[in-house]
């Protein structure tokens, strides 16, 4: 059963891109690769040709994973995110109680995470944590450490 993601606007049409690159670019690339190889003579004793296939079943691999990807993609509507709770999509202030450490993260799909700039994966073990809380609840979030909590300072949709 495919799962369902949500993304930003920006982050599907990164995606697209991506997609379009490998079937356009990298396909065509792979083919080439491999018919050069072929060229070279007995295939039973030809590493380059071995590697070229390898290459190209790796390339279809991807390009079948994101084609997946973006045929259950759901683009939300940003503005119309409730920010009385945590949900994707959500820009969440927290406090790490142990140390006071203040931080801000967005909340996103795998795909679109990025810790540089503050993007963190509704998968990962902070933003499963962090799913469904209010301002002023303490979030318990079991990391490979251990369990760390976090105070909901504020919820925003920026």
């Amino acid at each position: 059963m495919s799962k369902v993601s949500y993304y930003t606007d920006e982050g599907l049409k990164k995606l697209r891109a991506e997609l379009a690159q490998l079937k356009d670019i990298e396909r065509p690339k792979a083919s080439n690769a491999i018919a050069e190889a072929r060229d070279k003579g007995d295939l039973s004793e030809n590493a380059e040709y071995d590697a070229a296939k390898e290459a190209q079943g790796m390339l279809e691999m991807r390009i079948s994973k994101l084609e997946e990807v973006v045929a259950n993609a759901r683009v939300i509507d940003e503005s119309q995110l409730d920010t009385s709770k945590v949900l994707i999509h959500s820009t969440v202030k927290i406090k790490n109680q142990s140390n006071g450490t203040q931080m801000t993260y967005k909340l996103v799909a795998q795909s679109e995470a990025d810790l540089k700039t503050g993007k963190i994966s509704v998968d990962s073990p902070i933003g499963k944590g962090l799913l469904g809380c209010e301002v002023g609840d303490v979030a318990d979030v079991v990391v490979p450490a251990g369990t760390m909590k976090f105070e909901i300072l504020e919820i925003s949709r920026t």
